[in-house]
C-alpha cells in the first residue's frame, strides 16, 4: 500500500510559521525593459530619472534605472507563495531600504525570515512578521524590508503560539539612506523634471493635494498582480472570494502604492527616487471600480551626510478612494481612518537641491 503525497503547494497557514524560520522563495526573476513599459502602462509615472535615459545619464547614472517600486513589487511577489498565499490582508511595512539601483537585465531573488507571530482573538487568523531581502544576480542586496500579514489558520482548534512582536524602528535614519552610486543633483534640469520646486522649497508640515485621480479597472489590477507573480488568493479567486468578507477580490495593496506614487508627481515631480519606506498601512480595502486620489504631507527635510547636491524629504502620502483630497482626509475624531482612506504611506525620497 502506498501513501499518496500531495505535489501541490497549499501555502503556509498560521500554524506553519515559527520565529527564526528561514524561507527561500522560488523563481528568481529577470526584470526587463518590458517590465518598465508595463509599469508605465499600469500606473503612468512620469519621474524623469526612470523615464528618460538621457536624464539618468545627465544625473551620473550609468544607464536608466528601473523604478524602485518595480523592485519592491518583484521581491514582494516572490515572497507570496510562502508567506501570504493564505493571507486575509497585508497589514503594513517598516524599515524598507532600497540599497542599490536595479537595471533592465538584472535578476532578482528573495528570501525571508520569520521574526514575529501573534494569534488573533477570533481564533481563525494570526499575524506573521517577516524580514525579507531581495538580491541581484551578483548577490548584492537591493531591497531590505519588514512586513506583517494576517494569515488564516488551517485548524481553528490549534493552540496559539507564544506571542513575539518584533521591535521596529519608526523610520530609516538619514545615515542609513543609500544614494544610488553615481547619482548627482548637480545641474539638474527642472524643466525636464516637470516642476520648478526643489528640496529647498519644501517645508515640514506642508500639505499637497495632488489633484489628479485614477480609476482602477478589473483587468489592470489582475494584470499587475500576475506581472509581479503575486499568487495570493484574495486577489485572484472570485469563486472563493464571493463567499469572503467582501464578496469580491481585493486589489493588491502595492497596486495602490504605485498609483499614489504616480499621482504624487503633480506636486513632487522632482522626487526622483524612493530611498526608503519608513512605514505603511493599508487602512481599508480597495476594489476594481474605485477611483484613487492622493495627498501628501512633508514630514521632514533631511540633510544627507556630505551632500549639497541632493537632499531627502520624508513624506506621508495618503491615498483615498472616491474621495477628493482638497481637505486632506485622514483620520476622524476617534483616531480611526476615515472609510475612504485606503493607504497611509510614510517614505523618504531623494530630491536635487539648489
Amino acid at each position: 500500500m502506498t501513501t499518496e503525497r500531495r505535489k501541490t503547494n497549499p501555502g503556509n497557514y498560521f500554524e506553519d510559521f515559527s520565529v527564526g524560520q528561514e524561507l527561500i522563495h522560488s523563481s528568481p526573476r529577470t526584470v526587463t525593459a518590458g517590465d518598465a513599459a508595463l509599469y508605465t502602462a499600469l500606473y503612468g509615472p512620469r519621474f524623469s530619472i526612470t523615464s528618460g535615459e538621457t536624464v539618468a545619464r545627465s544625473m551620473g547614472m550609468e544607464r536608466m534605472p528601473l523604478d524602485p517600486l518595480i523592485v519592491f513589487h518583484t521581491v514582494f511577489g516572490k515572497t507570496v507563495p510562502e508567506v501570504s498565499l493564505n493571507a486575509v490582508a497585508n497589514l503594513g511595512y517598516a524599515a524598507c531600504r532600497f540599497t542599490a539601483p536595479v537595471f533592465a537585465g538584472d535578476t532578482l531573488a528573495a528570501r525571508s525570515e520569520v521574526i514575529g507571530v501573534k494569534a488573533n482573538r477570533d481564533g481563525k487568523t494570526g499575524v506573521v512578521y517577516v524580514h525579507s531581502t531581495g538580491t541581484n544576480q551578483d548577490g548584492e542586496t537591493v531591497l531590505d524590508y519588514v512586513r506583517w500579514v494576517m494569515v488564516r489558520k488551517r485548524d481553528e482548534a490549534s493552540p496559539a503560539p507564544e506571542t513575539v512582536i518584533p521591535e521596529l524602528p519608526d523610520g530609516v535614519d538619514a545615515a542609513d539612506l543609500v544614494v544610488p552610486e553615481g547619482l548627482s543633483g548637480t545641474g539638474y534640469d527642472t524643466d525636464l523634471g516637470g516642476s520648478p520646486y526643489l528640496w529647498d522649497d519644501y517645508e515640514p508640515g506642508e500639505k499637497i493635494d495632488h489633484v489628479d485621480a485614477m480609476t482602477i479597472e478589473e483587468a489592470e489590477h489582475m494584470t499587475a498582480t500576475r506581472l509581479w507573480h503575486n499568487t495570493a488568493k484574495v486577489h485572484f479567486n472570485q469563486h472563493v472570494e464571493k463567499n469572503g468578507r467582501f464578496g469580491r477580490r481585493i486589489v493588491y495593496g502595492g497596486h495602490v502604492i504605485s498609483i499614489a506614487r504616480a499621482l504624487s508627481f503633480n506636486g513632487l515631480a522632482n522626487a526622483v527616487t524612493i530611498a526608503a519606506i519608513n512605514g505603511g498601512t493599508h487602512c481599508n480595502p480597495t476594489f476594481a471600480g474605485d477611483t484613487v486620489y492622493a495627498w501628501s504631507e512633508v514630514l521632514d527635510r533631511i540633510e544627507l551626510p556630505g551632500r549639497t547636491d541632493l537632499g531627502a524629504l520624508r513624506v506621508r502620502t495618503v491615498a483615498t478612494t472616491d474621495l477628493p483630497c482638497a481637505d486632506f482626509p485622514h483620520k476622524g475624531a476617534d483616531g480611526r481612518y476615515l472609510p475612504g482612506v485606503v493607504l497611509d504611506l510614510d517614505y523618504t525620497v531623494l530630491m536635487p537641491r539648489r
